[in-house]
């Protein structure tokens, strides 16, 4: 494990959270890997408090699961993979009519320039991860320039679990093309201010994403 030095300016749950966070995303933490808090506390010569604070938090948003008194990170079945994406379908296609019709075209404007930073992110090689977040950003700002305070507090329940989806999605050499290709075209849409089409878009571009999610898991034997 990489040793990490923890900081006075933030509570020690606060760090723990993020940092048991980052290594389940980087796959430091494998799927159904036992995240063990007794050698945590040993490690950074802390009480289990904080440890077990993060861990409850982790659990309420599904990155970790309790078995049996031991703590595991969540692994992935084909079915929470497709009820999630269904979810996602729902609310975001719905999200993405809303903003086409009430967003300034300083926010599409904005937008826009997210999906830029993509293309040159890519372009210039950056590492996946940077390339993730702006495509988190694309779907975050779609999402709130819905104005639909309900709408995203339904999606952002199910983040956590969305993010550790997508950082999975985005194996494959050419994925960052094919998403941000998929994004240029939801936009094209949102631009004309064509809502119906914009979330017809927005439904097969997750479509294609669990579709492509569901090859990789397969392809590691997960049922």
């Amino acid at each position: 494990m990489t040793k990490i030095s923890l900081e006075t300016s933030a509570p020690y749950y606060v760090q723990f959270y993020h940092m048991i966070k980052e290594m389940i995303f980087e796959g430091k933490y494998q799927p159904g890997e036992r995240v063990n808090e007794t050698h945590l506390a040993k490690e950074y010569k802390v009480s289990k408090s904080p440890i077990r604070e993060a861990i409850r938090i982790l659990e309420k948003e599904g990155l970790l699961v309790v078995d049996r008194a031991k703590v595991v990170v969540y692994q992935p079945t084909l079915k929470d993979v497709r009820d999630i994406y269904y979810c996602r379908m729902a609310l975001e296609s719905f999200a993405v009519k809303l903003t086409t019709k009430i967003a300034t075209d300083m926010e599409l404007k904005e937008i826009k320039n997210t999906l830029k930073e993509t293309e040159t992110a890519i372009q210039l090689q950056k590492e996946p991860n940077e390339i993730i977040l702006l495509n988190e950003k694309f779907h975050q700002l779609i999402l709130t320039y819905s104005q639909n305070i309900r709408l995203q507090k339904q999606v952002n329940d199910l983040k956590s679990l969305i993010n550790y989806f997508r950082t999975l999605n985005f194996k494959g050499e050419l994925r960052g093309k094919e998403i941000l290709k998929q994004h240029q075209k939801i936009f094209c849409f949102m631009e004309q201010r064509d809502a119906e089409t914009a979330s017809s878009e927005m439904v097969r571009h997750l479509e294609m994403d669990v579709n492509h999610l569901i090859n990789i898991l397969q392809e590691e034997k997960i049922d």
